[in-house]
C-alpha cells in the first residue's frame, strides 16, 4: 500500500514542487485547504487531479484533530502560512495563531492520534533575525525582528520540546529564501524576473526597486522540498538548514535577469528610497555542511540558473497572455 502524505499549503509555490515529488515516490497525497472560499488553485492544476484536497483550519483544534484522524497520515509537511514576511506586520495575530500556534495543533494532534506519524514543519531564515554571525548554522541564535519570524520560532521550539519530550519523529528545515517560476509577483525575484520579460516584449518600460544592496541566500524550491523529503527518510528526526551557501545581491539579480534577454538593466530600472525595508539584513547565508553530509543533499540549481529558469517562465506566460 502506498504511503499516505498530508501537506499543508497545497496551493503553494511548495506545495506543488512537494506534491508533485510526493506522486513521483508514489505517495497519496492529500493537501489541506484553508475555510476560506478564495483560494488560488492555479499552481496545483496541474496535479489536482491526482491530489486528494481536504478542507481543514489550523486556528481551530477540533479541525485539526479530525484532519489528521480522516487522513491517517504516514508524514505531515507543513507549508503553511503567508509567506510574504511584511503582511505579519499587518495581521501579528494571524500569523502567530497559524504559523506559531498552529503547528502545536498538529502536534498534539499527532500525539493523541498516531505517535509514529513523521512531521516536517519548515522554517524559516527569518528565524536567524538580527544575526552577529556569518554563515548560519543549526546552532546560531534565533533573534527574530518581525512577527513571521518569531512564530516560526515558537514553532521550532515546540517541534523539537515535542520531539525530545513525547519521542515524536518532528523535524524543522529551517529553509533560506527559495524561488520558482511559481513564486507570486510580490516578491523581488519574480518582480525583476516578471518585468524583464515584459520589457522586453515591449510591454512595460521601467521597474522600480528599492535596496540594490540587500542581499539573500537564494535557493530554487524544487532543490529545498527535496531536503524536506529527505528529512523525513531517515532514521533519527532533526533539525536542518536547507540553502545554498551563497548569496546574491538585488543588483546581481538585476544584472543576470536583464542580461538574459539582451538588455541594458541601467536603462529601465529606478530605485525609490520608499522601497527600502527597515529590517533589512545583509549578513542572512546559510551553512548548509550538516545536510550536504547527513542528508547527502546539496542544491542542484545555482543563482544564475533559477534566474535563467525564472525569465525564461515568465517570457512564455506573458507571450502567452499577449496572444
Amino acid at each position: 500500500m502506498s504511503r499516505r502524505a498530508l501537506v499543508t499549503g497545497i496551493t503553494g509555490q511548495d506545495g506543488y514542487y512537494l506534491a508533485d515529488l510526493l506522486l513521483k515516490q508514489g505517495y497519496s497525497v492529500f493537501g489541506m485547504l484553508r475555510p476560506e472560499l478564495r483560494q488560488d488553485f492555479s499552481r496545483i492544476g496541474p496535479l489536482e487531479d491526482r491530489l486528494s484536497l481536504v478542507v481543514a483550519d489550523l486556528r481551530d483544534r477540533q479541525s485539526v484533530l479530525e484532519l489528521v484522524e480522516r487522513v491517517a497520515p504516514d508524514e505531515i509537511y507543513n507549508l503553511a502560512g503567508n509567506s510574504f514576511v511584511p503582511d505579519s506586520w499587518q495581521e501579528p495575530i494571524e500569523a502567530g495563531d497559524v504559523m506559531g500556534l498552529g503547528v502545536v495543533r498538529l502536534l498534539e494532534a499527532i500525539r493523541t492520534t498516531n505517535p509514529a506519524i513523521r512531521f516536517l514543519q519548515v522554517g524559516s531564515s527569518e528565524m536567524f533575525g538580527q544575526v552577529d554571525e556569518e554563515p548560519q548554522n543549526e546552532r546560531t541564535p534565533f533573534r527574530p525582528r518581525t512577527p513571521y519570524g518569531a512564530a516560526k520560532v515558537f514553532a521550532a521550539n515546540a517541534v523539537a520540546n515535542f520531539r525530545r519530550h513525547h519521542g515524536l519523529f518532528a523535524c524543522t528545515a529551517i529553509a533560506f529564501t527559495h524561488e520558482s517560476p511559481l513564486r507570486n509577483k510580490r516578491f523581488v525575484v519574480r518582480k525583476v524576473t516578471d518585468a524583464a520579460a515584459r520589457i522586453k516584449l515591449g510591454l512595460q518600460d521601467k521597474l522600480v526597486l528599492g535596496n540594490m544592496d540587500a542581499a539573500r541566500d537564494w535557493g530554487f524550491a524544487g532543490d529545498y522540498v527535496r531536503a524536506m523529503w529527505m528529512m523525513l527518510q531517515r532514521d533519527a528526526a532533526d533539525d536542518f538548514v536547507v540553502a545554498t551557501g551563497e548569496k546574491h545581491t538585488v543588483r546581481r539579480l538585476v544584472e543576470q535577469a536583464f542580461g538574459h534577454v539582451g538588455l541594458d538593466w541601467q536603462t529601465h530600472v529606478e530605485v525609490d528610497p520608499q522601497f527600502f525595508r527597515p529590517e533589512d539584513s545583509t549578513t542572512l547565508r546559510g551553512d548548509i555542511r550538516k545536510a550536504q553530509a547527513e542528508l547527502g543533499w546539496s542544491p542542484e540549481v545555482h543563482f544564475d540558473g533559477l534566474v535563467r529558469m525564472m525569465v525564461d517562465a515568465d517570457l512564455e506566460r506573458v507571450r502567452a497572455e499577449t496572444t
